[in-house]
């Protein structure tokens, strides 16, 4: 099985202008390597057939990218409207600016299948391509934010995958979003 960076994935994991809460320590090049390299902990399923969740041992400094909202940290919470490529139209998204998260402990790669990333106009040589990646505290996932559900569902056209809606996935996702927030730095 042959695993590539996607360019999505490379502009969100491998920033031009690096940032404290993307991947830490390792070049594209490197995490690239790793990944064929060495075998995951374990493989979860992801939200479709064509996604695959690669569980790995983190081997960076990166820390972890959800944290729990309290009373404590409620105050640092920021929002806008972003898009995550040019094509995309802006959503509204939350994050904290000002905290420190502990180091994750498994870094765990989102993978998408070649065929599905054909459809997605993303064509790949490899089997699989990295779509993206959770930096955890346990080698679970974490659930996918509720955005980017009803993005999927919108279909390719609108940046999503043509998933449609799980009620009951999304109303999961709702209840873990509503007690935690990504950070930036």
């Amino acid at each position: 099985m042959s695993i590539v960076l996607t360019d999505f994935a490379i502009g969100r994991l491998f920033p031009r202008t690096p940032r404290r809460n993307t991947i830490q320590d390792c070049t594209p090049q490197a995490f690239e390597r790793h990944l064929n390299e060495h075998a995951p902990l374990k493989v979860l399923d992801g939200y479709a057939p064509f996604c695959k969740l690669h569980v790995h041992r983190n081997w960076t400094s990166t820390r972890c990218l959800a944290v729990s909202i309290t009373e404590d940290n409620r105050h640092l919470l920021r929002s806008d409207y972003e898009a995550r490529t040019p094509d995309e139209l802006p959503v509204l998204v939350r994050w904290f600016e000002g905290i420190e998260p502990p180091v994750a402990d498994y870094l765990i790669v989102i993978l998408y299948d070649r065929e599905q990333l054909a459809k997605e106009g993303t064509l790949i040589k490899a089997d699989w391509g990295v779509v993206g990646c959770m930096y955890t505290a346990e080698p679970e996932e974490t659930p996918m934010a509720p955005i980017t559900m009803l993005r999927n569902a919108l279909g390719v056209e609108e940046g999503g995958s043509g998933v449609p809606l799980d009620r009951e996935a999304y109303r999961r996702s709702v209840e873990f979003w509503k007690q935690h927030a990504n950070w930036r730095g």
